[in-house]
């Protein structure tokens, strides 16, 4: 502890010197210390003042640094604006571009515009409200267009359907000129490398090389190269097409508007091959027709040639089959119910530009031409029904008699009209007739003019002067098969015609039949086909005018038996009485006076050659043998008739007498000709009936009966015995047998005997 103390003194005493070695130094710093506060009081009020000095002066300072920075902060706000804006200036100004487009109607190049804007622009500014609501606007926008398009595609298609009628007879009226240009070069080129032209939207005509190349075809005549050729891009606007397909396609939605195209084309298609009901009455319905149908192809035709793949051929080739079907069966249908000529022929005009036009736009039309041939037939029909009027008019006029010629100038007039030749009537003084009557060349001349309309139908039907020559001389061998030959036999079996009228048309069918050979030279120098060519139909001329002569004949026959029918009605037979008035029966005179005069017409017919001599000579005498043989019949049956029960011996001796007239009549040869007793021969059955009843030789009838060489070879048993019953009955009455019983009172069981043996012959007959 006492190291500890005397350690702590030791310390402590340095200690005090310590501070007594700094006490000096510590008052020293005191006092310098308190002289520093007052300079420090001073200081601070200095400081104090200096600093509120410098705060009023700051103030302004700091005003002017915040306006500084905030005018900094502006500026650099509008740095930063500007610079967006620059990004969005150019989408505002495309969307801007884009509502003028759309005001302005160009829709395609505003879908170009809302492609850049949604590609480019709109991704630099797609955090702005604006841009979003732009983006979600485009889509509207292409649906707005594509409604437009739409629209306008419609009242493309309503335009079209308005303009089919101009574009299609335009087409046609192309057509037809460069058909008329073409043959009238085909006429004049000497070289064969013409080809018929095809026809083209741009208003240039292109034509087939041999090589396979297009060629343009300027050249073209004078009226041609002044008049300016309109075409379907003259007469239709297909902008609304275009635009419409390149919006659908740009929409990627071109096949739904490929789809929608066709499926509305069709349905006109439809519309335009639907026909007015009365389109057959006149030649400006089957044109307006055909104009529609060839403006909606040649429409189609141009649209698949500017776009690619809006219609493809496989669909324009399946519109024209559909339309091909429908428009041969309109046609098939509306030609049946045309019964005029010229209006036909119009029509068959119109079909072959019809067809020629659209086979330029490389339309098959072969099956158009084969309904030419139905046509063909059709128009032939209405030639053959307004040549049947013609004919029935001529024979209605006819005179019927010899036509007079009074002068050489008559003569050749004639002779210029009808291929007549004769050297004994040409040798002949004037005045003369000659044979035929004026319905000869009338009918001659007029199956001439038949010949020309038929061939006008063949024109242009690019076929083969065999062929044509062919249709002719089928058409001509109607005519006169069907038509002239139908006439001639209604003409024929008219009332009025008499016996001359018949006799005359006789003379006129052999002329007629005669003028056929010339009928075929005539055809021969139209057509330049020789007629010896292997498929050349001939003309049936030759058995149409035999059968017309033929029927002739058979009426004659016919009409003469009617009028002996009708003197016989006249007969009036005293069936009872006792003895004959000694002469023959009033009706049966006059009756024979009728066939005398009816005979003498005959054999004064002009036989100024041999044919007439001989056709007339042949007429004659079958028909005086027809009406012999008819006479003769008759009286047989007047005898026989059931309804006829009693016949005097009297009677049959009136009725010997007038048959005795008959066989004069016959005998006096009323016409010329018959050898030997060949006409009376048609009496021989009445004659060897009445004399076995005069002779009352029955022995020898009986005895011979079978024996060709009978003297009652003809005398039927069953008509010997229906007339002995009817005298049977009167011998009782009349005593007709008188004197035979005074010889022989058994006579009347000799008739009976008769009865007996004459049934017992015929029923031996019919066994």
């Amino acid at each position: 502890m006492e190291k500890l103390d005397a350690r702590i003194r030791n310390h402590d005493r340095e200690i005090e010197k310590m501070c007594n070695f700094h006490h000096q130094g510590f008052v020293d710093a005191i006092t310098e210390l308190l002289k520093v506060r007052a300079d420090a009081e001073k200081l601070m009020g200095q400081v104090t003042d200096t600093n509120r000095r410098l705060q009023e002066a700051g103030r302004e300072v700091t005003a002017q640094t915040e306006e500084v920075i905030r005018c900094r902060i502006q500026q650099r706000n509008m740095a930063t604006t500007v610079e967006k804006l620059q990004l969005c200036i150019p989408v505002l100004e495309m969307y801007s571009k884009l509502k003028e487009q759309l005001e302005s109607k160009r829709y395609y190049a505003a879908l170009k515009t809302m492609e850049q804007l949604e590609k480019v622009y709109i991704p630099r500014v797609s955090q702005y409200r604006f841009c979003q609501i732009m983006a979600e606007n485009l889509p509207r926008l292409r649906e707005e267009i594509k409604e437009i398009s739409m629209s306008d595609l419609k009242d493309f298609l309503e335009s079209i359907r308005k303009h089919s009628d101009k574009v299609g007879e335009t087409a046609m009226r192309q057509a037809q000129q460069h058909r008329t240009f073409n043959s009238a070069v085909a006429k004049q080129a000497s070289m064969g490398h013409y080809t018929k032209p095809v026809y083209s939207l741009n208003g240039r005509t292109h034509t087939h090389t041999p090589n396979g190349l297009l060629m343009d075809d300027d050249t073209g005549d004078e009226e041609e190269a002044d008049e300016e050729i309109l075409t379907a891009q003259d007469l239709v606007d297909f902008s609304p097409v275009y635009r419409c397909l390149h919006i659908y396609t740009v929409l990627g939605d071109r096949e739904t508007f490929e789809n929608y195209y066709r499926k509305q084309r069709k349905k006109q298609a439809r519309l335009v091959l639907q026909p007015q009901a009365n389109m057959h009455e006149t030649v400006e319905g089957y044109r307006k027709y055909f104009n529609q149908i060839v403006g909606f192809f040649v429409v189609e035709d141009h649209i698949l040639h500017a776009t690619r793949g809006l219609v493809t051929r496989a669909f324009t080739d399946e519109l024209w089959n559909m339309a091909l079907s429908k428009i041969i069966a309109v046609l098939r249908t509306h030609s049946s119910y045309c019964d005029d000529p010229d209006l036909v022929l119009e029509l068959k005009n119109l079909i072959v530009i019809f067809a020629d036009t659209l086979q330029g736009y490389g339309f098959p039309v072969n099956r158009l031409f084969d309904l030419l041939f139905e046509v063909r037939d059709q128009y032939n029909e209405t030639l053959l029904k307004k040549w049947a009027l013609v004919f029935r008019e001529i024979f209605e006029l006819d005179n019927y008699s010899p036509i007079p010629v009074d002068t050489e100038e008559e003569y050749k007039l004639v002779v210029s009209r009808f291929p007549f030749h004769d050297a004994e009537i040409e040798k002949q003084d004037f005045p003369k007739k000659l044979p035929m009557s004026q319905s000869v060349p009338q009918i001659y001349t007029q199956v001439k003019e038949f010949i020309y309309a038929s061939l006008k139908f063949s024109e242009s039907l690019h076929r083969s002067s065999t062929e044509i020559d062919d249709m002719l001389r089928k058409s001509t061998n109607l005519l006169l098969t069907r038509t002239l030959s139908s006439c001639l036999q209604n003409l024929i079996k008219k009332p009025h015609i008499g016996l001359t009228e018949l006799v005359q048309i006789i003379i006129n069918t052999t002329h007629l039949e005669q003028a056929c050979r010339y009928l075929e030279e005539f055809i021969t120098n139209i057509t330049n086909v020789s007629p010896e060519t292997v498929h050349t139909t001939r003309l049936y001329g030759l058995s149409t005018f035999k059968d017309a002569r033929h029927a002739a004949e058979g009426e004659i026959y016919t009409k003469l038996n009617q009028k002996i029918d009708e003197f016989i009605q006249l007969a009036d037979y005293e069936w009872g009485m006792a003895e004959s008035d000694g002469r023959a029966s009033g009706y049966l005179m006059d009756l024979i006076n009728f066939l005398r005069s009816t005979f003498q017409v005959f054999t004064h017919l002009p036989n100024n050659n041999n044919d007439h001599a001989s056709m007339s000579g042949k007429v004659a005498q079958t028909a005086c043998m027809s009406a012999c043989k008819h006479l003769s019949t008759s009286l047989m049956q007047m005898l026989l008739d059931t309804e006829l029960k009693q016949i005097s011996m009297g009677a049959i001796q009136q009725f010997n007498l007038d048959v005795i007239q008959c066989e004069l009549f016959a005998s006096s040869e009323p016409v010329p000709g018959f050898q030997g007793d060949t006409l009376q021969l048609a009496f021989i059955d009445l004659r060897q009936l009445l004399d076995l009843f005069m002779v009352w030789d029955w022995s020898t009838y009986l005895a011979d009966y079978g024996q060709p060489t009978s003297k009652y070879l003809r005398v039927n048993p069953a008509t010997a015995l229906a007339l002995l019953e009817k005298m049977k009955d009167t011998s009782k009455k009349n005593n007709i047998f008188s004197q035979f019983r005074k010889n022989d009172r058994d006579k009347q069981k000799l008739i009976e005997t008769v009865v007996k043996q004459l049934r017992s012959l015929v029923n031996g007959m019919s066994s």
